[in-house]
C-alpha cells in the first residue's frame, strides 16, 4: 500500500502537536481560517433574518445594472428553521432530562450538582446545535467552590482532535472579541489553560491581565487541579455536525421570494397603467400633474384619440398552490410536525399521532444519540468534582441521561393502555408515559408520601390503636381486632348500643364501648 498523504489540517496538527500550541502564528493561522458563515447563517434564519432582507430590485441602464431604489421592494420572512428547531427542542427537553441509576445517594447528589438550570440549558445547548451543527459546554469550578457550566457559542470555538480516527479532544482554541479593538483567545489542553490577547493590528501575546498564565483549569480551595481532560463538551447535531437548515434553505427561501413577490405585485397593480392615444401634453409628468389636478387631460381630436387604462391581475389560485406545496417540502424535508388542524382530526389514535411524529422522531433521535455522549461527559466531570469535594469514588458509568419526549396523545388511549399494563411491566414505565406527569422521579416521590400516610392511617380506618377506649374481643395478630358483638362468628345482635364500626368478620354494624 502507498502512504496516504497527509491532509493541510493533518499537517498543521503535527506542527502545534509538535510546537505544543505555544507558536502564536499558528493560533492565529487557524482562527482566521476557522469558517463560521454557516454557524451565522443558521442563528440569523432562527431570528427570522433570512436572505430576504437582503434582497434588492434592479433595472438597467446603458447596459449597466443599477439598484433600483425606487421600485417596491417589500422583504417578507418566515421563520420556518425556528418553527422546526423549537418543535425539535420542546419534543427532546419539553420534559427535564432524568438521570438514572441504582445509587440512589449518588442520583441525589448528581442533580444537586447540576441543578435545576441544567433543564434551561439543554434546549438551549438543542437549539444552538440545530442552528449551528454544534455547541458546546464549557464546565468549571466557579469563585464559590461548587461546579458550574456555561454555553460557549460554536462560533468562538475551535477543536483539535487527536487520536487514530481524530476523535479524542486534545486541544481547545477559544476566540472572542472583548470590544472593537481586543481580541482574547484562550488555549485549553488536558491539565491547564493559556491565555493570550490581540489589539488592533498587532500580534497576539501572553495576556498580562491574568495574574497566573498558564494557569490551572480550576481551583478547590487553595490547591489548583487540571481535569485530565479538556474542559468542553461538543454537543454535535448529526454525524456530520452541520445545521439542520442545510436540509431546507431554498425551500424557505421559495417561500419567502413568493410571498414577497405576490405583496409587491398586489402593490404595484393598485395603481393604473394609462394608454395615452393623442396626448397633446408635452411629457408624462405633465399628464400625471393633470390627471392629479384637474381630474382630466386634454387630447387631439384625431380619431381614436383617448386615454384607456390597463390593470394587471395576480394568477392567485396559481400562487397559492405553489406555497402549498413550498409548505409541505418545508415541514417534509425539515422533518417537522405539521400543526394544521386537518392533520389532527377530531379525536386521532395514538396509531395516527405517531405517524403525525414520525418524521420528527426519527430526527430527534439522531441528535439524541449525539446527545447522550455529551451528557455522558457532563456527568463525567460532576461526578470528578463530586468525587473531590465529597471525598467519594462514585463511578460515572452507573448513571444512564434519559431523555423524556413530548407528544401531544391520545390521553383516555394512553390511561387505559396504562391501566391494562399494571402487572405486565414496571410501574415507573406506566408513571413515565401517563400523559399527565411531567417529572417522572417528582411523581413516584408523591406516590410514595401518600402510601405512607394511607398506611399510618389505615389502623385508625380500621377500627382504632390496639388499646382504644372501650375496645374488646382478641387478636391472634398484634394490631388487629375482633368485632365486640359477634366476637368472630359473624352474628351480631339486632340490639347496638354505642359506637358502631363496620365488622370485617361478619359484614354488620359492632360495638365498641357499651
Amino acid at each position: 500500500m502507498y502512504p496516504m498523504t497527509p491532509t493541510d489540517g493533518e499537517l498543521i496538527m503535527a506542527k502545534l502537536e509538535a510546537e505544543r500550541m505555544k507558536d502564536t502564528e499558528v493560533i492565529m493561522e487557524l482562527i482566521n481560517s476557522h469558517d463560521t458563515k454557516e454557524m451565522v447563517q443558521g442563528e440569523a434564519y432562527y431570528y427570522n433574518k433570512s436572505d430576504i432582507k437582503k434582497r434588492q430590485q434592479f433595472y438597467w441602464k446603458d447596459g449597466v445594472r443599477q439598484v433600483d431604489t425606487e421600485k417596491v421592494n417589500h422583504r417578507i420572512p418566515h421563520g420556518w428553521h425556528k418553527f422546526l428547531v423549537d418543535q425539535k427542542a420542546a419534543y427532546l427537553a419539553g420534559k427535564p432530562v432524568t438521570f438514572q441509576g441504582e445509587d440512589d445517594a449518588f442520583l441525589d447528589k448528581l442533580n444537586e450538582v447540576l441543578n435545576d438550570e441544567f433543564d434551561d440549558v439543554l434546549p438551549e445547548l438543542i437549539v444552538g446545535a440545530s442552528n449551528k451543527g454544534r455547541e458546546w459546554l464549557h464546565p468549571f469550578i466557579n469563585e464559590e467552590g461548587l461546579f458550574d457550566y456555561i454555553i460557549i457559542p460554536a462560533q468562538e470555538v475551535i477543536p483539535i482532535f487527536g487520536g487514530p480516527k481524530r476523535k479524542n479532544l486534545e486541544t481547545i482554541i477559544r476566540y472572542y472579541q472583548l470590544d472593537a479593538e481586543t481580541m482574547k483567545v484562550e488555549v485549553w489542553d488536558k491539565e491547564q489553560v493559556t491565555y493570550y490577547e490581540k489589539i488592533g493590528k498587532g500580534e497576539l501575546v501572553m495576556d498580562v491581565t491574568e495574574e497566573v498564565n498558564p494557569a490551572p483549569h480550576f481551583y478547590y480551595g487553595d490547591k489548583g487541579y487540571g481535569w485530565a481532560e479538556v474542559p468542553f463538551i461538543d454537543f454535535k447535531n448529526n454525524s456530520k455536525g452541520v445545521s439542520d437548515l442545510a436540509f431546507y434553505k431554498e425551500l424557505v427561501d421559495s417561500y419567502d421570494r413568493n410571498v414577497s413577490d405576490v405583496d409587491n405585485n398586489l402593490e404595484e397593480i393598485q395603481a393604473l397603467i394609462y394608454i395615452l392615444k393623442g396626448y397633446e401634453g408635452t411629457d408624462l409628468s405633465e399628464f400625471m400633474e393633470n390627471l392629479r389636478r384637474y381630474k382630466a387631460v386634454k387630447t387631439s381630436d384625431e380619431p381614436g384619440a383617448g386615454v384607456d387604462t390597463l390593470q394587471a391581475e395576480v394568477p392567485i389560485n396559481t400562487v397559492e398552490a405553489k406555497l402549498n406545496r413550498v409548505t409541505e417540502d418545508i415541514i417534509k424535508f425539515g422533518q417537522g410536525v405539521d400543526p394544521s388542524p386537518d392533520k389532527f382530526g377530531n379525536n386521532p389514535s395514538g396509531v395516527a399521532l405517531k405517524n403525525l411524529y414520525s418524521l420528527l422522531d426519527m430526527k430527534a433521535n439522531v441528535l439524541e444519540r449525539k446527545f447522550t455522549k455529551g451528557l455522558m461527559w457532563l456527568v463525567w466531570f460532576a461526578t470528578e468534582y463530586i468525587n473531590i469535594s465529597d471525598n467519594k469514588k462514585y463511578d460515572f458509568k452507573t448513571v444512564k441521561p434519559v431523555f423524556n419526549k413530548t407528544m401531544i396523545a391520545n390521553e383516555v388511549e394512553a390511561v387505559k393502555m396504562g391501566k391494562d399494563s399494571v402487572g405486565i411491566i414496571s410501574n415507573k414505565t406506566i408513571i413515565s408515559n401517563h400523559p399527565w406527569v411531567t417529572d417522572v422521579e417528582a411523581e413516584e416521590k408523591q406516590l410514595k408520601e401518600e402510601a405512607d400516610e394511607y398506611s399510618r392511617l389505615l389502623p385508625s380506618v380500621d377500627g382504632g390503636s390496639a388499646n382504644s377506649k372501650g375496645t374488646t374481643g382478641d387478636s391472634s395478630k398484634s394490631g388487629e381486632k375482633t368485632c365486640s358483638e359477634c366476637n368472630g362468628s359473624g352474628q351480631v345482635p339486632s340490639e347496638k348500643t354505642g359506637k358502631q364500626i363496620q365488622c370485617r368478620t361478619c359484614g354488620g354494624n359492632g360495638v365498641i364501648g357499651g
